[in-house]
């Protein structure tokens, strides 16, 4: 099957790739949508113009369109026009697919194309995803947040077993999901075993647009290659 993958750059969407990849399926490209306003129905606003450097490390052709307006329905468009020009069998999202809003806006504006729309891993448990990735060797850094329960200092901060553990007892606290879906935070993915380089972030910068939301402005960062482990 030949698939395009929604590619934010974040924990979920990279995870679709793997998924992808597991399956075997012909991954035509990484589609990446950069809103210039914050406050987009379906598209990620953080990190996502530095996604060409993720796509280089894992060797994938990847697109970088734009998106002005706040509309599910024209914000949708924009994929439907790409697609409708660089044809697939499916466009693949990342998360379980509670994002329901993204999930149906697409498929109805793909629906005439006969392209399929749906989310790598619907039905599946999240906090065991997230778990997943981490035992596989995923750097996941949390670049942007909108919650009680997420102060500044998590802007930046990896997610790993000790952290992920720490976000477990706050998202019982606060009510946000473990997954982040709902819009509660967002996620840049570094590093992982998909990736044939490495991306590491040189210089950044936390933002805090009010008590409880912020995200991490990324100003300087480079792909490199990884080190192989002597054994």
């Amino acid at each position: 099957m030949k698939v395009a993958i929604m590619y934010s750059g974040g924990k979920d969407s990279t995870y679709a790739v793997d998924y992808a990849k597991h399956k075997g399926w012909d991954i035509s490209y990484l589609l990446s949508i950069k809103p210039t306003r914050t406050d987009c129905y379906l598209y990620h606003f953080a990190t996502v113009e530095h996604t060409p450097a993720q796509a280089e490390a894992m060797g994938l052709k990847h697109h970088l369109l734009s998106c002005d307006v706040a509309n599910p329905k024209q914000e949708a468009q924009i994929v439907k026009d790409f697609v409708e020009k660089n044809k697939v069998d499916a466009l693949v999202l990342g998360g379980v697919g509670l994002q329901v809003t993204q999930l149906k806006s697409l498929q109805k504006a793909l629906m005439p194309l006969r392209t399929e729309v749906f989310a790598s891993h619907a039905g599946y448990d999240h906090e065991e995803i997230v778990e997943q990735m981490i035992k596989k060797g995923y750097d996941i850094r949390v670049t942007q947040i909108a919650t009680e329960g997420l102060g500044e200092d998590w802007l930046g901060k990896q997610i790993t077993k000790d952290t992920f553990s720490e976000l477990r007892k706050r998202s019982q606290k606060y009510g946000f999901h473990i997954g982040f879906e709902g819009g509660y935070a967002d996620t840049f993915v570094c590093d992982g075993p998909i990736f044939k380089k490495r991306v590491i972030i040189e210089e950044a910068e936390r933002v805090m647009e009010d008590k409880y939301s912020g995200y991490l402005l990324i100003k300087k960062l480079r792909v490199v290659d990884k080190v192989p482990i002597l054994r």
